[in-house]
Parts: C-alpha cells; sequence; structure tokens
C-alpha cells in the first residue's frame, strides 16, 4: 500500500512538473496552487483533462510497466532542475507519447479515410496471418524430428509476433480516429464501500491529507443520483415481491469431462474452445462396419454436421482406437471430405473418461458443457429399422430441440456398433 503510494506521489510529480512548464509560458516551475489560480478556465479545463488521461493511463499500467516507468522517473527527478529548455521540452514529449495526449486536434476528412484505409490493409493482414496459421501440419509433432519440431515452434512464434505487431498497429490507427479527448474506461468505478475501507487505512495511518480527500470524494458520490452504473450499496432500496426460487436447470446433465487433443493432422483442439455452443461427438473407428455405414452407404454423418453448422453446433470425431495411424485417419477424412477434425485418443484416455462403449457412439454437449444426450446415433444399425418403427435419428431431434432453446426429450439411448478398441 504504501509502496503504491509512493510510486503515484513519484509520478504525479514528475508529470504535474512537465505539464505546469507546458500550460502557461513563463510560469515557474512548482507554483501548485497560485499558479493553478491564475489559469483561465479554459487553460484549466485542459490541465485537469491532462492529468486524468495521464493518472488512467499509469493505473490501467501493468505491474512491470509500472516499476519500469517509477524507475525511469526516480533518476529524472534530480536531473530535471540541471536540464535544459530544450531538454525538458524533449522529456515533455517523450511523456506524452507513453501516456497519450489528450490535446492535439481531431483529424480531417481525409486523414480520417487514409486511418481506415490502414486499418483494412492491417485487417487483411491479419486475417491472412490466422489464416495461415490453422493451415494443418502434415504430421504430429511426436512424429517429427528435432529439427522439424525447432522450425515448427520458430514459425509460430514468428506468426504470432505478426499478429500483435498487426494488432498494435490497428489500436494505434483506432487511437487517431477517437482523436482528443478523455478515453471512455469501460471498468467500474470503485464502490463506495471500498472506498470507506482505504479511508480508514489513510486514518489509521495518519495519512490526513489523503483521508481529507477520500471524505470529499465519498460525500460527492453519496450526493450523486441513482443510476444503473451507480455502486449497488447507493442504490435506494424499493419494496419488491419476493422472489420465487428459480427452477432447476432442464438439462441438468453431467458436466462434460474437459480434454485436450491433436487431431490427426496436427491441430490442437481443446472442448474449452467451443464454450457457448453446441458440441457433438461421435466415436469412430472406420474398420468397424457400423461406422463404415454412416459414411459409405449412408452420409449421415457429415449431413448433420453440415446441417447445423451454420447453428452453432460443431462436431468433432473421436478415434480411440489403440492401433489406428495418423495416415490412415488423413486419408480417410480426404476420401470423404470431412468438413470435421477426427481426434487421436489412441491413448484411450477421453474414452475412457467419457465412458464410450461402441463406435459409433455419439455425446451431445449444450452451450453450458452438460451432456444432453449420449448413446446410438439412430434407431436402424446398419440400415435395418425395427418392425414396425421408422426410422429416428435420436442426434438430429435432440440437436433441433437445443438450438430451438427447447429441452432435449431422450436423453439416453443404448448405442450399437463395435467395441471401442482401447489399448490393453
Amino acid at each position: 500500500m504504501k509502496r503504491y503510494a509512493i510510486a503515484i506521489v513519484v509520478v504525479l510529480m514528475v508529470l504535474s512538473t512537465a505539464w505546469a512548464q507546458e500550460t502557461r509560458a513563463g510560469l515557474e516551475v512548482g507554483g501548485g496552487r497560485e499558479r493553478f489560480q491564475n489559469l483561465s478556465a479554459e487553460e484549466r479545463a485542459k490541465l485537469k483533462e491532462r492529468f486524468q488521461n495521464m493518472r488512467e493511463r499509469f493505473q490501467n499500467m501493468s505491474e512491470a510497466e509500472r516499476e519500469k516507468f517509477i524507475a525511469e522517473m526516480l533518476e529524472t527527478i534530480p536531473r530535471w532542475q540541471n536540464m535544459s529548455e530544450a531538454e525538458r521540452k524533449k522529456m515533455r514529449a517523450g511523456v506524452r507519447e507513453a501516456f497519450g495526449r489528450s490535446g492535439g486536434r481531431p483529424l480531417g476528412r481525409e486523414e480520417q479515410l487514409a486511418a481506415i484505409k490502414e486499418i483494412e490493409e492491417q485487417l487483411a493482414k491479419l486475417k491472412a496471418a490466422i489464416e495461415g496459421a490453422e493451415r494443418p501440419a502434415r504430421g504430429l509433432s511426436r512424429d517429427l524430428s528435432e529439427d522439424e519440431r525447432a522450425k515448427l515452434r520458430e514459425k509460430s512464434t514468428a506468426a504470432m509476433r505478426q499478429r500483435q505487431t498487426v494488432i498494435r498497429a490497428i489500436e494505434g490507427q483506432l487511437a487517431r480516429l477517437r482523436g482528443p479527448g478523455p478515453q471512455i474506461r469501460l471498468e467500474p468505478r470503485a464502490s463506495l464501500g471500498q472506498l470507506k475501507a482505504i479511508h480508514e487505512l489513510a486514518v489509521k495511518e495518519n495519512a490526513t491529507q489523503t483521508a481529507g480527500r477520500l471524505e470529499k470524494l465519498i460525500a460527492s458520490y453519496q450526493r450523486q443520483p441513482t443510476d444503473r452504473t451507480r455502486d449497488p450499496e447507493q442504490r435506494p432500496l424499493r419494496d419488491r415481491p419476493a422472489r420465487r426460487e428459480a427452477a432447476p436447470e432442464a438439462d441438468s446433465g453431467k458436466k462434460a469431462p474437459a480434454f485436450t487433443l491433436n487431431s490427426f493432422d496436427g491441430i490442437t483442439t481443446s472442448l474449452s474452445d467451443y464454450r457457448g455452443k453446441i458440441v457433438v461427438l461421435e466415436w469412430l473407428n472406420f474398420e468397424c462396419p457400423y461406422s463404415r455405414y454412416h459414411y459409405d452407404k449412408a452420409t449421415t454423418m457429415i449431413d448433420l454436421a453440415k446441417k447445423y453448422k451454420d447453428r452453432n453446433v460443431v462436431w468433432l470425431a473421436v478415434n480411440s482406437t489403440n492401433h489406428t495411424t495418423p495416415q490412415a485417419n488423413i486419408e480417410f477424412a480426404a476420401k470423404h471430405k470431412l468438413p470435421y477434425a477426427i481426434l487421436d485418443d489412441r491413448s484411450g484416455n477421453v474414452g475412457h473418461a467419457y465412458g464410450a462403449k461402441t463406435t459409433p457412439h455419439m455425446y451431445i454437449i449444450n452451450q453450458r458443457g452438460n451432456i444432453v444426450y449420449e448413446g446410438a446415433i439412430d434407431n436402424s444399425p446398419n440400415g435395418k429399422t425395427p418392425p414396425g418403427q421408422e426410422l429416428t435419428n435420436y442426434v438430429d431431434v435432440a440437436l433441433t430441440a437445443l438450438v430451438a432453446g427447447k429441452d432435449v426429450s431422450t436423453k439416453n439411448t443404448k448405442p450399437y456398433g463395435c467395441t471401442v478398441k482401447y489399448p490393453k
């Protein structure tokens, strides 16, 4: 607490000294209250605005950035009085560059169009970088030599740096378009309770000036009218009818086990990547006739994946067959033009976590991460529907309900197919 307070004082000392000389020519450094009172209303407003912007930028710095800036300021303070006017001017320019300056003129029409054009070009670069990074490798990382792995890491690092450079360039152009004036802060203000706690600490440590300022700030909070962004402690309480207890969620299925797997073409996939989406997991073994039927004779899986692709549904195949090879899976995916990845679970860890028994064995995970259906793909193994029944695709029925915001009526069925060939 004391270290942070000292850091703030150091920063404000340097910044206020720099602003003072810049704001009103001919005034000496350190005039404080008297100098401020001699400024015009417009100059006061500009000074306050600059002070607020720079203080907010300092508060939004990371801990490392603060430490670096404070160290620089501590080195600068002893040298300030001995600087020439040209050196001081250069320092003030550096401070404005570091924190952003609220002054200056807004961009003209042509300048705005040029900034937008630059953003569009940078966005195109960013898109190309991301699309390039998503291109699958030719094999799994563990199948590569050490040199190949090093090159792959170097390529990934270079792509990440390129993306960061482009993003910073876009942010710079957006800052120019926003123009002068204070930046809008989206984070909530400190609550009244937090301010009171800090006030109590200041009183305890005999920091009288800090305590006095906090008292004024607390009083101003209490005088302001209530709005939606105000702290809940300041909202007037109204008599409200008692709320009924919320009904339990209809999809009270078990939580889907988290996992991270590589696809057979080298792309890392985690279940957490699809938080907020509906995820279908299909346990696949293309050597099994029951799985093969839905690809060679019927296109059940591919058709369903395409049907719900644009409806917030992600389809993933999982192959837990212990003896399968990456090349065989890559060739199978290419042959059938699969619109989804085949994940490598040859260890069987994910299959055991989910309790997958057969191929195919289907699982549907809703937007909250709960398993809302598990079992067979349909009631027609190898295309043979039981006498007296109509073909029912259980996964299709469940997905139709989910995308419509409804509960899944049939949550469990008995899966059919070959047993999953886990490692022994």
